[in-house]
């Protein structure tokens, strides 16, 4: 181990990996990364189903296979990695401590950081269902690591409470090991997840999804013995006589996913309530100088493609800071995005024109509410439009994005808030 790195990555899921790589093709000599598993390529390796790398590769991988791609390229540049180790603190100073196995407890210095340790998934104590407390409730994500990695089916009869993409993969993935799935719960009236899992897990499988319901309370004694699900209002309010009592052994939840910022918050870093990640610039800086983000701890992706691309951006502004060739305080003349309308948050948080010199800066978005009907995605400064993008419809569980031009740069430099809408798109 070395004392001292140009770039330290926290996480080797696909945003770290990514991020790696991209510090070590952009000149940064030392880099490592430290990963709390045994094995780097974080939750990719319990993912076995394919519709991987698509956008960022061409080919269509599974979870563990477009992963390896990143790990051998990691590798075969020379990035250190330290496993089986957990990072137990991080200064502003960019000084990280960190224990394991490997090396023992470790303090190492950075002249950058690189945060990506991906996010967590929502418990039944974080949304509160009453009832009895059996075993036989767990997250999607767990169920998944056992039936895929460890090879342990944890029920035969399932109710999934969330419509978001981990349960629906589920839902599939239980049926292929000849589990009955009843039926999805999906308290939104809408799909949370994507419309193509839904075609593909809950469709061609005949698995039945409710929107509007949620589970009402959790029933038996050591194991799961059925749930009663109800159906809500607008207020996501239980409506009287809508109760159903579904026989089950289990339920799991895929009720959201939340960044995991604990490392973060410990070490100043300014957070949106919104997504719970970090405030972040176009080169995903936060507003601690040096401290880079990338991936799902900044906010819940679609795509792993798309977390390995803010990796890649991420880890390349991470090598540029430790190399001197950007400044070490954020720039002051920045200009600000803003939600609008029916926009629930935008991601970067801010937005310096000089990045628009070497190229069009990517904004991403998520929608309040669905519009199945043709929209623009628009960002504008006052009433100047600045950009504007065509999509066919806007659903909350498909990220939008908006690229700003190059020659949105005399507007961005003057503008000090850059509001981005979704609205209907008049014939």
């Amino acid at each position: 181990m070395k004392q001292n790195y140009d770039v330290v990555v926290i996480g080797s899921g696909p945003g770290g990996l990514a991020a790696a790589i991209a510090a070590k093709r952009a000149g940064a000599h030392d880099v490592l990364i430290v990963e709390r598993d045994v094995e780097p390529g974080g939750i990719l390796q319990q993912c076995i189903h394919n519709g991987f790398g698509v956008e960022a590769l061409k080919q269509d991988l599974t979870g563990p296979g477009y992963a390896q791609r990143f790990i051998n390229e990691a590798r075969a540049l020379d990035v250190d990695v330290l496993l089986d180790s957990m990072v137990l603190d991080v200064t502003p100073q960019r000084r990280v401590t960190a224990c394991g196995k490997q090396a023992g407890l470790v303090e190492l210095d950075a002249r950058a950081i690189v945060l990506s340790m991906g996010c967590r998934e929502r418990t039944r104590a974080q949304i509160r269902i009453p009832g009895a407390r059996p075993a036989g409730v767990y997250t999607a994500g767990t169920a998944q690591r056992w039936v895929n990695v460890e090879g342990y089916m944890p029920g035969r009869r399932f109710v999934i409470l969330g419509s978001g993409d981990i349960g629906m993969i589920m839902a599939r993935r239980l049926t292929f090991e000849g589990a009955q799935v009843e039926r999805v719960l999906e308290i939104m009236p809408f799909l949370t997840g994507l419309n193509r899992n839904y075609v593909q897990c809950l469709l061609d499988f005949n698995i039945p999804l409710q929107l509007s319901h949620t589970v009402k309370r959790v029933l038996g004694n050591k194991r799961v013995e059925a749930v009663e699900a109800v159906q809500v209002d607008e207020r996501w309010q239980p409506i009287p006589g809508t109760e159903e009592i579904i026989p089950c052994d289990t339920l799991l939840l895929s009720v959201g996913l939340i960044p995991e910022n604990e490392l973060s918050r410990q070490m100043g870093v300014r957070l949106d309530p919104v997504t719970g990640g970090p405030y972040v610039d176009e080169g995903f800086q936060t507003s601690a100088p040096g401290v880079f983000a990338a991936g799902n701890v900044v906010h819940v992706y679609d795509l792993v493609d798309w977390v390995t691309e803010a990796g890649l951006i991420a880890g390349r502004s991470a090598a540029e800071f430790a190399l001197g060739k950007t400044g070490t305080q954020p720039a002051q003349r920045t200009c600000v995005t803003k939600a609008g309308e029916n926009v629930r948050y935008v991601v970067p948080h801010r937005v310096d024109a000089e990045a628009l010199t070497r190229g069009p800066v990517k904004l991403q978005m998520r929608v309040l509410r669905p519009m199945e009907e043709p929209v623009w995605v628009e960002a504008r400064a006052g009433d100047d439009l600045i950009a504007r993008h065509a999509e066919r419809y806007a659903r909350p569980g498909e990220m939008l994005s908006l690229d700003l031009p190059q020659k949105a740069y005399d507007t961005v430099r003057r503008a000090e808030i850059l509001t981005v809408n979704v609205v209907r798109r008049k014939s």
